[in-house]
């Protein structure tokens, strides 16, 4: 009996440790415009899409393992996604480190070209050009519309997501994102 308790005081143990490693996942900070930020029920793998990096070599997220990223699919054609990409540079002037990134991925078919020269028109000098002519990495994320932000774990995991466009480096983004990079 002495050994059966002991077993059972350890397995109760062990929940409360997993259910209290869940509350800040839980507890993220969803306040004015991140109030859209849907968080995942669970958090599963991203899909290990490929996509183009700026110098067309193919690439996947586990390229960006150990780093917090907000994935954001967009396009130059889109007028929401137009209007998000100088906060999203922002936010990469402001965040971009060893434990962030922020990955702004084109689903463009107008190619590279453009994308470039949409980039420097509003003055992102902090984005790298990531690019899916294919538009297959926008599927394998389960993307309805663009622009679709992903914020991703360091191991990978989807946190959640926001559809539509956000000030990204704005106060009420900041504390989400420094919420995921706090986590361990």
């Amino acid at each position: 009996m002495k050994r059966f308790l002991t077993v059972l005081a350890a397995v109760c143990a062990m929940a409360g440790s997993a259910m209290a490693a869940d509350l800040p996942r839980q507890e993220l900070p969803r306040l004015g415009e991140m109030q859209k930020f849907s968080v995942s029920a669970e958090r599963k793998p991203a899909a290990l899409a490929e996509f183009l990096d700026p110098n067309d070599r193919p690439v996947t997220l586990e390229a960006f393992r150990g780093k917090v990223v907000l994935l954001n699919l967009w396009a130059t054609w889109c007028v929401p996604c137009r209007e998000e990409m100088p906060a999203l540079d922002r936010l990469q002037a402001k965040r971009g480190s060893k434990d962030f990134a922020v990955v702004a991925v084109a689903q463009d078919r107008s190619g590279r070209a453009k994308v470039e020269i949409f980039l420097g028109q509003i003055g992102a000098r902090h984005l790298a050009s990531y690019l899916d002519t294919s538009m297959k990495s926008g599927r394998a994320w389960g993307t309805i519309g663009l622009p679709t932000s992903i914020l991703i774990d360091r191991q990978g995991r989807e946190i959640g997501r926001l559809i539509g466009a956000a000030e990204w480096d704005q106060a009420d983004a900041l504390r989400l994102i420094d919420a995921a990079i706090a986590e361990k």
